[in-house]
């Protein structure tokens, strides 16, 4: 869409999160990137403070609520996911889940919950525990996870295995169920969302993030690029797409089969505190890395 209304070619690159924020890292000055798109923020971080995000325009940050734009504007979110519980409808019902995320890692879950730690989404969600809860109650959550979870291979897998019986609940976005449910149900038709609630680091809402480059060559293009991302028709144009995931530009409206925006009871996160490196560490030390 861009490229028929700009003019523009783009060139599109894909890889996971960290790896690619790394590897901009390494390349420094040199990097030949114009635009960093992530799909969880973290990433966004680690470029952020390596000093290497150009300020953003007040045109690229102009239609997304504030607490999604880090206090230096050198990013800004653009996409949301809500963290949720699935639970299996034939073993449980929900007043049978528990009040908070945290409760997870107790042992009356042990071989219960299911949850993919490889995957960025939910190293997304532990950076989100550890801004929420510190380092010590994070390290122990993650600990109680690998002592009673069930670790599958990512959150498809999470999904299918609620829905199969296999485990009782399993720990993901929500935008997993609605696109199954929306296809044809044969992974969810015996499951159900449990949303947290009350700021419960459970009920995190993980931003996809965008940033240009100081190092880019094309500067003012990079800037129309994500001006128009944020903008109302793009926003609109990814709300009904495949993604099902939730628009931060509150003139753009997602399918209304999804729980909408405004009755989501998320924490609040400092988008630019975020710290990959730092669960990354957590992680390999509980062994679940």
């Amino acid at each position: 869409m861009f490229e028929e209304e700009s003019g523009l070619d783009v060139e599109l690159r894909s890889g996971k999160d960290l790896e690619f924020a790394n590897q901009i890292v390494e390349e420094g000055t040199d990097s030949p990137a114009d635009v960093f798109l992530t799909e969880n923020s973290p990433a966004m971080s680690i470029v952020d403070n390596a000093g290497l995000f150009a300020e953003l325009p007040e045109s690229a940050t102009a239609s997304i609520p504030e607490q999604y734009v880090p206090a230096d504007r050198k990013w800004t979110g653009f996409l949301a996911r809500s963290t949720v519980a699935m639970y299996n409808t034939d073993s449980m019902t929900e007043a049978d889940m528990p009040a908070s995320i945290m409760d997870f890692a107790e042992p009356e879950w042990k071989g219960r919950v299911a949850f993919s730690p490889t995957g960025a989404d939910f190293q997304a969600i532990v950076s989100a525990v550890l801004a929420l809860e510190g380092e010590e109650a994070t390290a122990a959550w993650l600990q109680g996870l690998k002592d009673n979870g069930v670790i599958v291979q990512n959150n498809l897998v999470v999904m299918q295995s609620v829905d199969s019986g296999e485990v009782d609940a399993g720990i993901a976005y929500s935008y997993y169920w609605y696109r199954d449910r929306q296809e044809n149900g044969t992974d969810s038709d015996s499951s159900a969302l449990h949303f947290f609630g009350n700021q419960d680091p459970g009920a995190f809402l993980s931003v996809s993030g965008a940033g240009i480059l100081a190092s880019s060559e094309h500067q003012a293009a990079a800037e129309e690029f994500v001006t128009w991302l944020t903008g109302t028709e793009a926003q609109q144009a990814m709300a009904e797409s495949y993604a099902l995931e939730y628009p931060l530009n509150p003139d753009a409206a997602l399918n209304p089969d999804v729980k909408p925006f405004d009755e989501l009871e998320p924490p609040e996160v400092d988008v630019a505190s975020l710290n990959g490196p730092q669960v990354t560490d957590l992680m390999t030390a509980a062994g679940l890395l």
